[in-house]
């Protein structure tokens, strides 16, 4: 197929993350932003040898898993989701074959999965759906799919795919953009328009946020148009209002609200923040902060900020324990299937007592607290200096002295503290661990690790690194922790195999 050339096709499956597979009379396709099982047309955009990428175009009809209306008005324009229309045991059921199938080929390889005649190719889940997709009223056919993972000779333990408590109105964290709708239209404020940086949609019902979310981005757009308030343009780099960040803890119902702004213009945001406090919500705005961001980045981030009302940070509830959480500082967005995910590592990592454990890229430190009760010293180590303060604070709170929080990058901390650990707990950004940090780690050579990935595909990179270092996939479980999206957890359990 030729760039620009345009086709219509029907996806097959949907790789992670979110990459639809077409199958043409000229070869495969990948078309993201589809569902399996949508008749679609699409225009080439890329070609890389024999490997062709599509933008799609139009959905022409819809897969016959489409069984529900969408949950607000603005999908399927709006990025923020993928697959609200799509019934959620069906989403639960696409994330866990796409996790398996990228991590079993890298086990077949080391021998941990072997399938009848053929030792070295896994068979996939994800391969296996399609053609059971129309069976059941526009369903999976699950018992085909079961028929068929019976075939197969595994020897780790795969226990399925946790879905999140709440499927809806899970989100506890969301950054909206000031734009405009179309160049040069009204100001709006809200979220990016599916495959665009630039056009953002207005927020007027989000449906995986609490109605509070929506409540606050309403009042303060209303207020910036009020004021006359330009936005800031990415190509000119001229304008002043830029994000909206808005925290809510679920189950203490604190809320943090933060303007970022550029610094070519000077306002006081004092009628705006008693304008806020004056909204009837369900939580409660607890600190309001006026940050300004001069970056080029479209990134949210703050290079002075100033505490309007109240204070610069809110508290949360997990599993008994209560943590201190400020605007940048990592906490799982998903509070409720945070409880599921913490739950599943802690029973994947087992007793901890008398041990020594790192919990490497510790954020504001829940791993760490969850596991100290009965450990004899945990150290966690976290790049973001915010986050490790509001650990040590955490820690401080619930009562646990065996804790140590050290600000730094994994690759440089780890060859200055004086202990060597008997567990390890890794929690990595999207990207993965380093080469060069990754090394060092398995250099250890400590019994057993427990790995929770947010991106499978570097997960997988990972694991092969693992595997061919001395360990073992012992176990594996998915964590739906991003419902209506193509994001999913992966908590995994290695052993040495030599132990």
């Amino acid at each position: 197929m030729k760039k620009g050339q345009t086709a219509e096709g029907i996806v097959g499956r949907v790789d992670f993350p979110n990459r639809g597979i077409v199958q043409t009379e000229e070869g495969k396709v990948i078309v993201k932003n589809t569902m399996p099982g949508q008749k679609v047309r699409f225009v080439i955009n890329k070609k890389h040898g024999n490997r062709a990428e599509g933008r799609l175009l139009e959905v022409l009809e819809p897969s016959p898993l489409e069984l529900r209306a969408p949950a607000c008005s603005l999908f399927p324009e709006c990025g923020g989701c993928m697959y609200q229309t799509m019934p959620y045991e069906e989403q639960l059921a696409m994330k866990s074959a796409q996790v398996r199938a990228l991590i079993e080929p890298v086990l077949a390889e080391a021998g941990q999965v072997r399938t009848p005649g053929d030792a070295g190719q896994a068979v996939l889940a994800g391969e296996i759906q399609q053609p059971n997709l129309h069976a059941a009223g526009g369903r999976t056919d699950h018992a085909a799919v079961d028929s068929a993972e019976k075939m197969r000779e595994l020897d780790y333990i795969f226990d399925g795919i946790k879905g999140s408590p709440r499927e809806f109105a899970y989100r506890n964290k969301m950054e909206f953009s000031f734009g405009d709708e179309y160049k040069d239209g009204s100001l709006v404020l809200g979220l990016h328009k599916k495959g665009s940086t630039y056009d953002v949609l207005p927020v007027t019902d989000c449906a995986i946020v609490h109605e509070d979310f929506n409540q606050i981005v309403q009042a303060v757009l209303k207020y910036c148009r009020e004021q006359g308030f330009s936005h800031y343009h990415k190509m000119s780099h001229q304008g002043y209002l830029r994000h909206l960040l808005v925290r809510r803890a679920e189950i203490t119902g604190e809320i943090l609200v933060c303007l970022v702004t550029t610094s070519q213009e000077q306002h006081d945001f004092a009628p705006l923040g008693a304008m806020l406090q004056a909204l009837s919500l369900q939580g409660k705005i607890i600190g309001f902060l006026h940050m300004t961001n001069d970056s080029p980045a479209d990134v949210v981030r703050s290079d002075e900020s100033r505490l309007l009302f109240g204070r610069d940070h809110f508290y949360e509830t997990i599993l008994g324990l209560t943590f201190k959480i400020t605007p940048f500082s990592f906490f799982q967005t998903n509070s409720k299937g945070a409880e599921v995910l913490y739950s599943t590592a802690r029973d994947y990592i087992g007793s901890t007592r008398d041990m020594t454990v790192f919990d490497l890229y510790s954020g504001t430190g829940t791993i760490a607290q969850l596991l100290a009760p009965v450990a004899r010293k945990v150290i966690g180590v976290e790049i973001v200096e915010e986050a490790v303060m509001a650990a040590r604070e955490n820690a401080k709170r619930n009562g646990l002295s065996n804790c140590e929080f050290i600000a730094g990058d994994v690759l440089k901390v780890i060859d200055e503290i004086p202990e060597r650990p008997d567990f390890i707990v890794l929690d990595p950004p999207r990207d993965g661990i380093h080469p060069k940090a990754l090394a060092k780690i398995i250099s250890y050579g400590v019994d057993r690790l427990v790995y929770i990935s947010c991106k499978p595909t570097s997960l997988a990179r990972d694991l092969k690194v693992f595997l061919e270092s001395g360990y073992r996939l012992e176990r594996m479980t998915c964590v739906d922790m991003f419902c209506e999206t193509q994001h999913v957890e992966t908590v995994v359990g290695l052993q040495r195999v030599d132990t």
